[in-house]
């Protein structure tokens, strides 16, 4: 080790959370290995979490050869993972896809990912999942997730039990010219919306046939750092009491996002703060983000995470169109619900209004949005709204002509999707982050190469610690552009993580 890495190590342990994680640090600020008198346990690999970064990362540690004790804060496992859908988004010609009948390449999903996921994207991680995505999805068939090879072309998760869909922004523009459009999102093949529960059935069995420890009401608290800023262990809250748990190897942090933490919300995404429901297991305080800035981990993208408006089902409300509080368009309708809610929360400032008529309303009772407008004509529908005179008349009747003439030369919405508004009753529908069902998640936290190492301001690995999950900022970014990035980023890198962290060497 150089004297100059030795030096920041050295400085990094001695001060705790103060430089790397400022504004993060507190409770979780590291704890000196000099002020633990004794070690209450002593493990390998200690993981913190249950979700399915957790379970992935116990597995393949345990199956490396490591001892390892995963711990929960919470009552119950499962994390934020079984709350989900229990969609991953898999590609390069999976067996699923190729029984579906349909051709992948990992050159066209990099190129979805990478092409759609902002500015700077961490290509690396992209070009790895994708490179390894058949054989991870293969992994999960042999955790034994239960797909079947029927594929459905409806927008969204459905009630049936198919287990292949676009999940996300493939088909939209300009997402579909970036990348020759193919369904990636597997999902466990059973009726209803419980894809997650049964993602995490599978995977916390295999965790406990394993033969990880497993024990929930262990809430973490403190890192604690050798000297050297080694992370030599844990300490952890239980029934109250405070105790010490030693890793041997390494500690790795699969402890989920910061949605529920509300003042860290409001300070690091406040994009965010506003959307009426966030979204996450209870657990998802950012401790596990704390606790890695507490010993020097490097923090990326706090401020994004995901914003979804569900304006589909049904999908006839797709041929209405989305505006601003100028009744302006801004984002092509059909886009997946994860980009569009975050042209509405991050650049719209959480205002927007769906405009149908009588083809595009919604056909059923629904309470996700607010009427707030109906009236015969649009002149009268603008006037019973606060759009500027004038404005919402001049946007629908350009939509009109074009729609007319089967074009959107501003958006290039789908032909399937693009007819005039011109059969009263119209309607305005209120798609405020604040009034409407609007669900937030976050994607930042802590900076992880590709096996999990947690990476200091310095850009150097903090030895001994590891992250997985939404306790990092890893594949999924805002705006997010497809379901099942997440779980899929959860479940590949967790186990990345889980092998890096049993082939660490043994501290003394």
């Amino acid at each position: 080790m150089s004297t100059t890495r030795w030096r920041r190590r050295q400085l990094l342990a001695g001060l705790g959370a103060g430089a790397a994680g400022v504004g993060l640090a507190g409770p979780a600020a590291a704890l000196s290995r000099r002020e633990v008198s004794r070690w209450d346990e002593t493990t390998d690999v200690l993981v913190a979490g249950s979700g399915s970064a957790a379970c992935s990362a116990a597995i393949e540690a345990q199956r490396a050869g490591a001892r390892v004790l995963l711990i929960e804060a919470l009552p119950k496992f499962g994390g934020s993972s079984a709350m989900s859908g229990g969609v991953v988004y898999a590609g390069g010609g999976t067996t699923l896809q190729k029984a579906a009948g349909f051709e992948d390449s990992v050159e066209e999903m990099y190129r979805f990912i990478a092409g759609n996921s902002g500015g700077h994207p961490q290509l690396a991680k992209i070009q790895l999942y994708c490179e390894e995505s058949v054989a991870h999805f293969d992994w999960l068939v042999a955790m034994g997730v239960p797909y079947n090879d029927r594929f459905t072309s409806v927008k969204e998760l459905t009630l049936g039990d198919e287990s292949l869909y676009y999940s996300g922004n493939e088909l939209a523009w300009p997402a579909r010219e970036i990348a020759r459009p193919v369904p990636r999102g597997h999902v466990p093949g059973l009726p209803g919306m419980t894809g997650g529960r049964t993602l995490m059935e599978a995977l916390l069995a295999q965790t406990a046939a394993a033969g990880v420890t497993m024990r929930a009401g262990v809430a973490g608290q403190r890192l604690i750092v050798e000297s050297d800023g080694r992370v030599a262990g844990m300490q952890v809250l239980v029934d109250g009491e405070t105790r010490n748990i030693r890793a041997r190897r390494g500690v790795v942090l699969a402890c989920g996002g910061f949605i529920h933490n509300r003042e860290m919300v409001q300070r690091h995404a406040p994009a965010l703060f506003d959307c009426s429901a966030p979204w996450g297991n209870a657990g998802d305080l950012g401790q596990g983000i704390v606790m890695g800035a507490g010993v020097g981990g490097e923090t990326l993208h706090m401020h994004e995470g995901f914003a979804i408006t569900p304006i589909y089902p049904p999908e006839s409300t797709l041929a209405g169109i989305v505006v601003n509080a100028s009744a302006q368009r801004f984002v092509p309708e059909d886009s997946y619900y994860g980009v569009l809610g975050d042209a509405i929360a991050y650049r719209q400032q959480g205002r927007a209004w769906l405009i149908t008529d009588a083809s595009s309303s919604f056909d059923f009772p629904q309470d996700n949005f607010l009427l707030v407008a109906e009236a015969p004509t649009i002149g009268d529908l603008a006037a019973r709204t606060d759009f500027p005179q004038g404005a919402l008349q001049h946007t629908v009747a350009y939509y009109n002509r074009f729609a007319d003439l089967g074009r959107d030369p501003l958006f290039h919405k789908q032909a399937q999707y693009l007819r005039p508004l011109d059969k009263p009753p119209f309607k305005a529908w209120d798609l405020s982050v604040k009034r409407a069902f609007f669900t937030a998640h976050t994607f930042g936290g802590l900076h992880t190469d590709i096996d999990g190492r947690v990476i200091s301001g310095f850009g150097e690995p903090v030895p001994g610690l590891y992250a997985a999950g939404r306790t990092t900022a890893g594949l999924p970014v805002a705006p997010y552009i497809a379901s099942g990035l997440s779980v899929g980023d959860c479940t590949f890198f967790g186990r990345r993580a889980g092998v890096a962290a049993a082939n660490h060497e043994v501290s003394a």
